[in-house]
C-alpha cells in the first residue's frame, strides 16, 4: 500500500500543493503555494517536515523559474540563486535543501537555459526517492526477522522504504516510535503512516525512551539523520541524543539513517543548530498546554556524538562512524 505522506508535495500549473502535515490525520488538508516566497513560508512554519522540504525547494525554484523566463539568462539565473538562498535558510540544520537547489541550478547551467529547473527539479525528485529506497534496503538487511525498532520523529521516505525492504524479504517488523513533542510527529505522522502499510505500531510519550529501552523489548533503535558530519556526529530532531544514550547503555544498537554524510563539514563546527520560538513548546497541536507566565526552550535538533552511534546507513550501504570518508571513495560527489 502506498503510504498517504509518500506524495504530499507535488507540483501543479497554479504552484505547490503542499499536504499540511501539522493537522494530519485529522484533517486532510493542502495549501497552495503560487510564489517560491509561500514555499518559504510554508517550510518556515512547519506545514511540511523531514524530506518534505526538500520536495518544497526542488519546486519552489520551479514556481521562481516559470516567473524569469521573460529575462537575459544572466539577470534570472541571478535572481533563482537569490531564491535558491532564500529557500535554503527557512531550515539551516538539514542540508538537503541546498542539495535540491543545487540539482536545480547545476540544470539550469548545462542547458544555459532558466527553463531546464523543471528538468533538474525532476531529477532530484527522482535521485532521492531512489536513494531512498537504496537505503531502505540496507537497513532491512540490519533488522532481524520479527524484530521491534524504537524510532524517533518522522523519517518519510527514510521509513516507508525500510518497511517496504523489510516486508519484501518478510521480515514482521514491530514498532514503538516517540509522540515527538511539540508538533507529535511521531504521533500523528510515523504511526499513522506505519498502520497504513499493516505494522503492529506503538505510541509512547518522549519520556518513556530509556525506560523500553532498557525493558529488553528494543532490538535496534533507527532515526533518520538531518545531517551526519564526517567525524560521525549525528544531527537529528531533539530527543535523538537521549534515546541514542539509553540505546547505549542498554546495549540496543543504533542505526542512523543519512543519504550522505555532508561533505562540507567535517564537525559540528560547520552545523547551525536551529532554534525555534520557544513559545511552540508550551502549545500541542494549537492549544495551550502549560502556564502561559512559563518560558520555553525550543531547540529543534541535537547532536549524538559517535560513541553512541553504532551505524549511519547511507544508499551506498552500512559505514561505521569513523568510516565515512569511504562513502565518497571512487564516487562521483
Amino acid at each position: 500500500m502506498q503510504p498517504v505522506l509518500a506524495d504530499s508535495v507535488r507540483l501543479t500549473d497554479d504552484g505547490v500543493l503542499i499536504l499540511d502535515r501539522r493537522s494530519f490525520p485529522f484533517e486532510r488538508n493542502w495549501v497552495l503555494c503560487r510564489t517560491a516566497g509561500d514555499v518559504a513560508r510554508a517550510i518556515e512554519e512547519m506545514i511540511t517536515q523531514s524530506s518534505g522540504p526538500y520536495f518544497a525547494v526542488l519546486y519552489g525554484m520551479v514556481l521562481k523559474a516559470r516567473t524569469l523566463e521573460h529575462l537575459p539568462f544572466a539577470d534570472a539565473r541571478a535572481q533563482l540563486a537569490e531564491t535558491a538562498r532564500t529557500l535554503e535558510s527557512t531550515r539551516r540544520t538539514n542540508n538537503a535543501l541546498r542539495k535540491a537547489t543545487k540539482i536545480v541550478l547545476d540544470a539550469v547551467d548545462e542547458a544555459q537555459d532558466i527553463r531546464n529547473a523543471l528538468h533538474g527539479a525532476l531529477e532530484g525528485d527522482a535521485r532521492y526517492r531512489a536513494k531512498s529506497q537504496a537505503l531502505g534496503e540496507h537497513t532491512a538487511n540490519l533488522l532481524a526477522d520479527q524484530a521491534t525498532v524504537l524510532t524517533h520523529c518522522w523519517a518519510d521516505l527514510y521509513l516507508t522504504e525500510t518497511v517496504r525492504a523489510a516486508q519484501k524479504q518478510h521480515k514482521r517488523l514491530r514498532f514503538f516510535c516517540t509522540e515527538t513533542r511539540p508538533y507529535l510527529q511521531g504521533a500523528r505522522l510515523t504511526a499513522e503512516t506505519l498502520i497504513e502499510m499493516g505494522v503492529d505500531t506503538t505510541l509512547i510519550t518522549d519520556g518513556m525512551g530509556a525506560a523500553v529501552l532498557q525493558s529488553g523489548e528494543i532490538d535496534a533503535l533507527v532515526t533518520a539523520a538531518d545531517r551526519v558530519t564526517m567525524d560521525g556526529h549525528v544531527v537529528n530532531k531533539v530527543g535523538t541524543l537521549g534515546l541514542a544514550v539509553a540505546a547505549h547503555a542498554f546495549g540496543v544498537p543504533f542505526h542512523a539513517q543519512v543519504q550522505a554524510p555532508d561533505l562540507l563539514a567535517p564537525t559540528t563546527d560547520q552545523v547551525e543548530i536551529e532554534y525555534r520560538d520557544g513559545a511552540e513548546v508550551l502549545q500541542v497541536l494549537g492549544r495551550p498546554s502549560a502556564t502561559p507566565r512559563a518560558k520555553g526552550l525550543y531547540p529543534a535538533f541535537d547532536v549524538t556524538p559517535p560513541r553512541f552511534v553504532t551505524d549511519v546507513v547511507t544508499d551506498r550501504g552500512v559505514f561505521g562512524t569513523g568510516e565515512l570518508d569511504e562513502y565518497y571513495e571512487g564516487a562521483q560527489r
